[in-house]
């Protein structure tokens, strides 16, 4: 187990910016309005050569009664109690203020080992500052800039010298399965994602676009390593209009490009809204394996009719990627739904690492031709020639033609749908390549032949 340090303090003092410098990478949105990380955030990094399991945590407020700040306190107050010691962040630039002085207090109690942090200071601390920063009882302050990079050296120097000296290396062995739960606002992606880790690791709510950056957690299931990743909900882009709302949306839209599966929430009540169409397009779009998950299952009556209509929708909508996983549940109230849903996500995760030999291919395409060829364009046959899968994830297949300008998109349609079913790829994306000429295997063919004959 790595040891483990969080960055605390109060809203904007750059706690999210000191994350990522210590990080190495934007991993946490950054914007200057206050609240934008509500749940604790976590990211193995590299410090001086040891590996440190770090937090970002939402800013914390003293005096607000209103349910989100709770909730936002209660998240830090976990990430701090996971953590062996904390970094205390203080604005310089604005001086101690009654809110860091009631937090320092909180902290005193907390038996953790703490480094009180001076933020935004880009040249030498106005000494009124640092005697206020005495003052709070934390030790020694030390001043820095997260933006520019002054005085980090010298922290996480501090650092490691109060984190405990076990592990040091990072904790993954194996490769862990990218897994993205995206979908519209309010949709059930965070209660998606506690019900699968079984604790309340995100926040939760009925308040619309609650969840700002992506929340990445490393969790084992049948001890095969995920990394789930709860997103932002995404709007239709007409009514984004915020930037702190467009640089959420352009990080969920990293997310879908870096994951491998991913899975759509949609709420039964709204089914197949246009933004989640054009959601659930964007994956295939991007290849990505696919399970849709319609959430509050409980709340529908005639069971039947409404699954019948899922799938005729789906029929309609998704031609390339037919018999995608669908998982009907409440995600609010868990139960064994959760392992149908993950088992579903293996499956199409093992579809879309498949590869099909190119003579297995082949034989498929000679008897699916010789039953049902290509129809004559200009009172000439297509010929298709030779097939082959190029790569998977997902499978991408290259098909020589001999003239593949003008084969009817209707027939490389009826293509896609026999290779996916008599091929079993059931559920992911597939890509055809239209090649022009010969096959081009056959010379190579001919010319080992030529050469056995001389010998």
């Amino acid at each position: 187990m790595l040891p483990t340090l969080a960055i605390l303090g109060r809203p904007n003092v750059g706690k999210s910016t000191l994350f990522n410098r210590l990080a190495g990478r934007q991993l946490a949105i950054v914007d200057d309005v206050p609240g934008v990380t509500r749940d604790y955030r976590a990211a193995e990094v590299d410090l001086a050569g040891r590996y440190v399991q770090l937090y970002d945590t939402a800013g914390l407020e003293d005096d607000k009664k209103d349910s989100l700040f709770v909730r936002m306190r209660e998240q830090t107050s976990r990430a701090l109690a996971l953590s062996d010691a904390a970094l205390f962040v203080i604005d310089g630039r604005v001086g101690v203020t009654p809110l860091d002085a009631s937090l320092a207090g909180w902290l005193r109690k907390q038996n953790k080992k703490i480094i009180l942090v001076i933020n935004k200071i880009e040249s030498e601390c106005p000494p009124a500052v640092r005697a206020e920063a005495h003052r709070l009882g934390l030790g020694e302050p030390l001043a820095i800039s997260a933006s520019h990079g002054d005085g980090v050296r010298d922290l996480i120097h501090e650092a490691l010298k109060i984190l405990p000296q076990r592990g040091g290396a990072k904790t993954e062995d194996e490769k862990p399965l990218r897994l993205a739960i995206v979908g519209r606002p309010n949709a059930g992606k965070s209660t998606l994602l506690n019900s699968l880790l079984n604790e309340p690791r995100v926040m939760v709510g009925a308040e619309p676009g609650l969840t700002r950056d992506s929340i990445a957690v490393d969790w084992h299931y049948d001890n095969q390593a995920v990394r789930l990743v709860d997103t932002a909900g995404l709007r239709r882009r007409s009514r984004v209009d915020s930037a702190l709302e467009k640089m959420a949306v352009t990080d969920t839209q990293r997310i879908i490009r870096l994951a491998e599966v991913a899975i759509v929430v949609m709420d039964v009540q709204t089914l197949f809204d246009k933004q989640d169409l054009q959601i659930t397009q964007m994956i295939i779009d991007e290849g990505r394996a696919l399970v849709l998950v319609i959430n509050k299952w409980d709340l529908v009556k005639d069971k039947t009719a409404v699954r019948k209509s899922i799938e005729r929708k789906l029929e309609e909508l998704f031609h390339n990627a037919k018999a995608v996983p669908v998982i009907t549940l409440s995600a609010l109230r868990g139960g064994r739904e959760m392992d149908e849903l993950m088992q579903a996500v293996f499956r199409v995760y093992q579809v879309w690492n498949k590869r099909i030999s190119t003579g297995k291919l082949n034989r498929w395409l000679m008897e699916l031709t010789a039953n049902h060829p290509p129809p004559l364009v200009g009172g000439r046959p297509i010929k298709l020639r030779y097939m082959t899968q190029v790569k998977a994830r997902p499978p991408t297949f290259a098909l020589w033609i001999s003239r593949p300008d003008e084969l009817p998109q209707s027939y490389e349609k009826y293509l896609l749908n026999h290779l996916r079913k008599d091929l079993d790829l059931p559920g992911v994306p597939l890509r055809l390549m239209r090649k022009k000429g010969e096959n081009p295997y056959e010379h190579k063919a001919k010319r080992s032949n030529d050469r056995q004959s001389k010998k």
